[in-house]
């Protein structure tokens, strides 16, 4: 069980998830660590300062593994978050690694996310990770925060500058809702049998059938806006040189300010948008619905 988490969530996550293969199964729990920890909770300036690595996969180094990476091992459950649509620097980290290579090489992966709700690009991302290590993805579960997107996006940036979770006025309490985290249970049994039985095939069409990955069609057009200007200033943050450099200070506010003040001011430009793309792309987008619940790489 390879695993980074800032707040606990997503180690909660796992806990029930691996719940029922408890005295049945042998689990080593890997937790990553960054070599130079990140905050929590964040300051703003050093929580958008970090975006530029993120989405040019350049993340901070992590430590060595405290597991044997030639061990033979049945599956690699693989748990992470997305940060500014890509994997957080951690996961990233270790799917760059020659250690994780040499761990993820020819074994069975199931992804597991815990998460607000835009994964997409991100576990794309992982899939070719995993595809260039010799892995085999054979299962994907997915959990996210089900509320409204800017509703989502208010309670997750509070949870994460502030390091409060708690409902606040008319706010539900930040991340995935208490109930799925709990339901998420119902996942272990199908890892089990196919890890008992060694048989890894149909283990995501029964993992989907429980309701592993749900995805919101609008949310995938959201996403895919979102990928080319993150990307834009991404790399003209950069530019001005490393993580925390002052030179670069300038530019992470402008992002910050700009990225801010968008989202109330183009979120009901973006939603009409979203709903002709819905109206007049759905068969296109019903494609993607069936792609990226799946487990497959889509070459280019």
């Amino acid at each position: 069980m390879v695993y980074y988490t800032q707040t606990g969530q997503l180690r909660r996550i796992i806990d029930h998830v691996t719940g029922p293969l408890k005295g049945k199964a042998e689990i080593t729990f890997e937790e990553l660590v960054p070599v130079q920890p990140f905050p929590f909770p964040w300051s703003k300036q050093e929580f958008f300062d970090a975006m530029p690595e993120t989405v040019l996969a350049r993340p901070r180094h992590i430590m060595p593994l405290k597991v044997d990476p030639s061990a033979e091992f049945d599956m690699v459950l693989l748990a992470y978050q997305p940060w500014f649509l890509s994997p957080s620097q951690p996961i990233a980290a270790f799917l760059q690694s020659e250690e994780g290579k040499k761990l993820l090489k020819g074994k069975p992966v199931v992804t597991l996310l815990g998460c607000r709700n835009m994964w997409i690009n991100a576990q794309e991302k992982v899939k070719r990770y995993l595809q260039q290590a010799g892995a085999n993805l054979v299962g994907h579960i997915a959990l996210v925060d089900k509320h409204p997107n800017l509703v989502s996006l208010i309670t997750i940036l509070r949870w994460a500058t502030k390091g409060k979770k708690d409902a606040f006025f008319v706010f539900p309490p930040a991340g995935v809702q208490e109930k799925e985290i709990k339901e998420s249970v119902k996942f272990g049994e199908p890892i089990l049998q196919a890890v008992e039985k060694k048989e890894y095939d149909g283990l995501h069409t029964q993992l989907l059938a429980l309701d592993s990955v749900e995805i919101n069609p609008g949310l995938i057009v959201l996403e895919m806006r979102g990928v080319k200007p993150f990307r834009f200033w991404a790399s003209y943050i950069s530019e001005k040189g490393g993580p925390g450099e002052s030179i670069r200070q300038g530019r992470v506010s402008m992002y910050r300010t700009i990225l801010l003040l968008a989202i109330p001011v183009l979120t009901p430009f973006t939603l009409v948008a979203s709903w002709l793309k819905l109206l007049l792309g759905r068969k296109q987008l019903n494609r993607d619905v069936t792609y990226y619940k799946g487990i497959q790489l889509r070459e280019g």
